[in-house]
């Protein structure tokens, strides 16, 4: 009898681990968006689908190299936010793939044509104007004046008051590196990050860092995104946000499927939910200021009116291409973060 019961036990033991699956559904996400928000991705396409999540944050400049580095055994499934140039440039490179979403109807012309300059290797999730900000307290209590421009910060009393990211890690600073060249020229662009190179206290690796730090009283000024300095303004935070006088530069924030993802029917989930406007709404909830690019996603108050931002015609094609990024990149290292402070 106990044999049997042996037998019997044994039949049932079988059955469910031929009929259980073996392994739940999951998705490995690379985030260069803030950590909140990449938080709040995650753990919402979990809870809502059961897809377990897998996310690593870091800056657009680090998920590059990171998705560069694991070309040949890619490791992630979706690089999902951070500046648009190093996404252009992953899918020049074959490092992203191909995909049209069922939600491309519901956005914004710009984040389209994002898509058809990369032959939909990527898309456009959010856009934010660069600028800078300032801690006011720390402003007063210095006797410094007032900056409304860029090359107001290039004054000798600015000294040892200003940060930004190094560009070669940060997607912020490589669109603030990239905006000068465009905005004074070649020659006039290098020459600003020369001079504003003395004023620098810091290069930190992510690009919101300089902010945050202004935010804590560490630091007077930041060059940052704008909704970066909004966010610590709405933190309660005494910094003001500049949109500087001679115009700036922007970025549009992107999606995009690594090559070779080793799940990508769950990828392309997570890249069709990401661009619903129920989801993009969520960005307020965690304070992050960008302009969603689901036109029926709802904004914050808060959120920077970019018609009111002189733009410049940001030429994304140029200088999202991996050779350029390349040229700019080693230029600056050899003429500005070597000099003197």
């Amino acid at each position: 009898m106990k044999k049997r019961n042996f037998i019997i036990a044994t039949a049932f033991a079988g059955l469910f681990s031929t009929t259980a699956p073996a392994s739940a559904a999951s998705l490995t996400l690379y985030c260069s968006a803030d950590e909140a928000w990449c938080q709040v991705m995650a753990r919402g396409f979990e809870e809502e689908t059961g897809i377990k999540v897998d996310m690593t944050r870091k800056s657009s400049g680090e998920t590059f190299a990171q998705i560069k580095a694991e070309g040949s055994n890619p490791k992630g499934d979706v690089w999902w936010g951070g500046t648009g140039d190093p996404h252009l440039q992953a899918a020049e490179e074959n490092l992203t793939e191909a995909y049209v979403s069922p939600m491309r109807g519901e956005l914004n012309e710009w984040a389209i044509r994002q898509a058809v300059s990369a032959a939909d290797r990527t898309i456009g999730i959010y856009s934010g104007a660069l600028g800078f900000g300032y801690n006011s307290d720390l402003l007063k209590k210095n006797n410094l004046s007032t900056p409304a421009c860029w090359k107001d910060l290039l004054k000798p009393e600015y000294k040892g008051h200003i940060q930004m990211a190094n560009p070669n890690s940060s997607g912020t600073a490589y669109t603030t590196l990239a905006t000068m060249v465009q905005l004074f020229g070649e020659d006039g662009g290098f020459q600003f990050m020369k001079d504003l190179h003395k004023n620098i206290n810091q290069y930190t690796k992510s690009g919101s860092a300089p902010i945050k730090a202004a935010g804590l009283g560490e630091n007077t000024i930041g060059i940052v995104f704008m909704h970066d300095a909004v966010a610590q303004a709405a933190s309660g935070f005494p910094i003001v946000t500049v949109a500087p006088c001679e115009g700036t530069g922007y970025e549009i924030g992107s999606m995009s499927i690594i090559a070779g993802a080793r799940h990508l029917d769950e990828a392309q989930k997570f890249y069709d939910w990401a661009l619903s406007a129920e989801v993009q709404s969520r960005a307020k909830d965690v304070k992050s200021f960008q302009v969603p690019s689901n036109r029926s996603a709802e904004q914050s108050p808060m959120a920077p009116d970019l018609s009111t931002v002189k733009l410049i015609n940001y030429d994304f094609i140029t200088y999202g291409s991996s050779s350029e990024r390349k040229r700019l990149l080693k230029k600056w290292d050899d003429e500005v973060s070597t000099l003197p402070q």
